[in-house]
C-alpha cells in the first residue's frame, strides 16, 4: 500500500474516533499513525525471516512514539491507538478489525508460556486506559475492557470487564457499536452490592423499629 492510500485510510479511522482531530493534516502528528505504518513494514520483514531488521524498525519506532508493537504480532484493519504512550503489543498477539486501544495498554504474556503466549482480540474490542491483558486467551468480539483492569482469562463476546483481576460484569446478545467509545459509564459491581446491602439494612432497621413500637 502506498503512503497516500495509507494516509487516507488512517485519517478516516482517526477522525472517526477522535473528535479532537480537526483536519486530516493533524493525523500526521499522531504517534499511532506512524507506529502502525512502521509495524506494517516491520511485519513484512518478520514474515520473510529478517528478524533483526524487523526488530530494529519496531524498537526505533518505540523510542520515538512510546508505542511498542512486536513485528510478529498479527493486526487487522482499523486499529486505533489513542495517544499511545506505554502501549505494548506482544509477539504472538492477534488483533482483529476495528480494535481500539488507549494509552498504557499491554497485550502481554505471563512469562510462563511458550508458543502462543499473548492474547487474541477479536473484532470491535475496546481496551481502556491502563488495562493489562495477559496470557494466550481470547477477548470476544464487541467486548469492552474497563480502565485499569487486569484480564487473566477468556472473555466472551459482547461483554464488559472491570476490576483486578478482571471479571465480566455485563454480557448480553446486544451488539456493542464500534463507535461506542465510552470508557466511563461501565458497570460497578462492588458499588452495586454496597447499595443493595444499604437498602436491605434500611429495610431491616424499619422492621426492627416497627416491632419495637408494637411491643410498647
Amino acid at each position: 500500500m502506498g503512503f497516500y492510500q495509507y494516509f487516507k485510510e488512517e485519517a478516516a479511522i482517526i477522525r472517526e474516533r477522535d473528535p479532537a482531530i480537526k483536519s486530516d493534516w493533524e493525523v500526521l502528528l499522531y504517534p499511532s499513525f506512524w507506529a502502525i505504518r512502521k509495524y506494517r513494514k516491520a511485519h513484512k520483514l518478520y514474515l520473510k525471516g529478517h528478524f533483526f531488521l524487523a526488530r530494529w524498525i519496531s524498537q526505533r519506532c518505540a523510542r520515538k512514539t512510546g508505542i511498542e508493537i512486536h513485528p510478529g504480532a498479527q493486526i487487522g484493519k482499523g486499529l486505533f491507538i489513542d495517544h499511545g504512550k506505554g502501549v505494548v503489543i506482544g509477539e504472538t498477539a492477534i488483533i482483529g478489525d476495528n480494535v481500539t486501544l488507549y494509552q498504557g495498554v499491554t497485550l502481554g504474556g505471563t512469562g510462563k508460556e511458550t508458543g502462543k503466549r499473548h492474547p487474541t482480540l477479536e473484532d470491535n474490542v475496546m481496551v481502556s486506559v491502563g488495562a493489562k491483558v495477559l496470557g494466550s486467551f481470547t477477548i470476544g468480539e464487541n467486548s469492552k475492557i474497563g480502565a485499569g483492569s487486569v484480564v487473566l482469562k477468556e472473555v466472551p463476546p459482547n461483554s464488559t470487564v472491570v476490576g483486578v483481576p478482571g471479571r465480566v460484569v455485563k454480557q448480553d446478545n446486544v451488539r456493542i457499536p464500534r463507535t461506542d467509545m465510552d470508557q466511563i459509564h461501565l458497570p460497578d459491581p462492588v458499588m452495586n452490592k454496597i447499595e443493595k446491602l444499604e437498602q436491605e439494612n434500611e429495610e431491616l432497621r424499619g422492621m426492627i423499629e416497627k416491632l419495637a413500637q408494637e411491643r410498647k
